[in-house]
C-alpha cells in the first residue's frame, strides 16, 4: 500500500513539474522609442512622441500593448495631439502560425474622427524567419465603430478648422455620427539586420470596411536603429498615416518624422 501510495506521488510530482514545465513563463520584453524637441527665441515650438510596447509570453499564449502618440505645439498652439493603443493576444499552434485576438483605440484631433474603436480576431503567420531577415503577416476579421467630429462653420460657409486661435465665430455646426461596420485589418513587419549594431524595421497595415471599398486608412512606419549600449539605441523614424475618405478641412495624410532615443530592456 505504501508503494503504491509513493508511486503515485511521485507520478504526480512528475505531472506537475512536466505541466510547469509546458507553461513556462519568460521575462517582459520592452522597446520605447521617445522623441522631445522644443525650440525658445524667434520660433517656440514643442514636439514630443512616445512609441512603446511591451510583450510577455506564457507557454503557447502571448500578450502584447502598444502605444504610439504624439503631441506637438507651436506658439503655444496646439498643432498636433494623436495617440493609437493596441492590445493582442496570441495563441501559438506551432512556431510560426498563431491565432490573434485584437483590440485598438486611436483618437486624432486634427483627423476626421474624434476615436477609432476595433477589436475581433485575426490570424499571424512568420513567413520568413533568418538571422537577418524576419518577415511576420497577420490578418484580422474586425467589429469597428467610428465616431465622426463635429464640424463648425463660419458666416461664409468654411469651415472652421481645429483648434480655431483665431476664435472664429461658428455660425452653423454638423454633429458628427458613429457609424458601426463590419472591418478588416491587414499588417505586415519586415526587420532586417545589417549588422550587430545597426536594424532596419518596416511596418505597413491596411484597415477597412467590407460594406465599402472606398472607406480604408494605410499606416506605415519606417525606422532605422543603432545599437549604442546592450540597453540604448538611436534611431530615426518616418511615419505616414493615411485616411482615403478624410472630412470636410482635413488632409489625407498625416506625416511624422523624428529622431529618437530607444530603449530595449
Amino acid at each position: 500500500m505504501k508503494k503504491i501510495v509513493l508511486s503515485a506521488a511521485l507520478a504526480s510530482t512528475f505531472i506537475v513539474a512536466a505541466h510547469a514545465e509546458d507553461i513556462k513563463v519568460t521575462p517582459l520584453v520592452t522597446h520605447t522609442e521617445l522623441g522631445y524637441i522644443q525650440t525658445d527665441g524667434n520660433t517656440k515650438t514643442k514636439t514630443f512622441n512616445l512609441d512603446t510596447n511591451a510583450k510577455k509570453a506564457w507557454g503557447k499564449h502571448e500578450g502584447k500593448v502598444q502605444f504610439d502618440g504624439q503631441y506637438a505645439q507651436d506658439s503655444g498652439e496646439e498643432t498636433k495631439n494623436k495617440y493609437i493603443l493596441e492590445l493582442n493576444y496570441d495563441y501559438a499552434f506551432t512556431d510560426r502560425f498563431a491565432f490573434d485576438y485584437l483590440i485598438g483605440y486611436k483618437a486624432d484631433k486634427f483627423s476626421s474622427f474624434d476615436y477609432q474603436f476595433y477589436t475581433g480576431p485575426g490570424a499571424r503567420y512568420k513567413a520568413i524567419v533568418s538571422e537577418a531577415n524576419k518577415l511576420t503577416v497577420e490578418g484580422n476579421i474586425l467589429y469597428a465603430q467610428d465616431k465622426y467630429s463635429d464640424i463648425n462653420y463660419d458666416a461664409a460657409g468654411v469651415a472652421i478648422a481645429y483648434p480655431n486661435p483665431n476664435n472664429i465665430a461658428t455660425a452653423r455646426t454638423d454633429y458628427g455620427t458613429t457609424k458601426n461596420y463590419a472591418s478588416y485589418r491587414l499588417k505586415g513587419v519586415y526587420d532586417h539586420t545589417f549588422s550587430k549594431t545597426v536594424k532596419f524595421n518596416q511596418e505597413l497595415s491596411l484597415r477597412g470596411a467590407l460594406d465599402n471599398a472606398k472607406n480604408y486608412f494605410a499606416y506605415s512606419k519606417s525606422s532605422l536603429n543603432s545599437k549604442i549600449s546592450d540597453i540604448f539605441s538611436a534611431g530615426i523614424s518616418y511615419k505616414v498615416d493615411y485616411v482615403n475618405q478624410p472630412a470636410t478641412g482635413t488632409k489625407n495624410t498625416d506625416t511624422t518624422l523624428t529622431l529618437n532615443l530607444i530603449m530595449d530592456y
